[in-house]
């Protein structure tokens, strides 16, 4: 007997290259009842029955929290912040730890201005996860591409700390300096 196995895709898959990568941390200090003072997020919504200082047993299926966690360039939460991490994340899943994540990094330091938006699923159990950079404005203007997110550190279930590596495969910038040459010709002449 002959078995005959084909590909819609044969060779080598291509290799892309980023146009732009930043590797940036966000800490996280969900609210316990006990730390308002230092707190960076806070539970909005729960399952039936459940508090909002305390995340729902069952792999916190349910549960909703929102962040305003700040941003740094190493992984020490007490360096000086580049930026802060605005959004939310959706328990969402009954026999694992998984999250749905939505939020954005708003950049506002010497090197970078601007926002960058983010968007996918994380299963949080997995060492590294990639999640889709959806946008941008200011410095990463329609840019997109993929950050691979890993818990750096967790303490109980009050602190953790996210390394994002973020790697930009579109990035608009050969787009717009041409018509940025453009714009600042016609205000010469005018």
């Amino acid at each position: 007997m002959f078995l005959a196995v084909s590909s819609a895709y044969p060779g080598k898959k291509k290799q892309y290259k980023p146009c732009k990568e930043l590797i940036l941390y966000f800490h996280d200090i969900i609210y316990n009842g006990r730390n308002a003072a230092n707190a960076t997020s806070a539970i909005v919504a729960a399952p039936e029955g459940a508090n909002l200082t305390i995340l729902a047993g069952q792999f916190h299926f349910g549960n909703i929290a929102v962040f305003d966690d700040p941003i740094t360039l190493d992984n020490n939460l007490h360096s000086p912040p580049v930026g802060r991490a605005q959004g939310m994340y959706i328990y969402d899943t009954k026999n694992t730890f998984t999250s749905w994540l939505g939020f954005s990094f708003s950049l506002n330091s010497t090197e970078h201005h601007g926002t960058i938006s983010f968007i996918g699923a994380d299963p949080i159990m997995v060492k590294t996860r990639d999640i889709s950079v959806v946008g941008g404005t200011g410095d990463f203007f329609m840019h997109r591409g993929v950050a691979t997110i890993a818990t750096d550190a967790f303490e109980g279930e009050v602190y953790f700390r996210l390394k994002v590596d973020i790697k930009f495969y579109d990035c608009c910038d050969d787009i717009l300096k041409p018509a940025e040459a453009l714009y600042n010709m016609a205000l010469h002449v005018l």
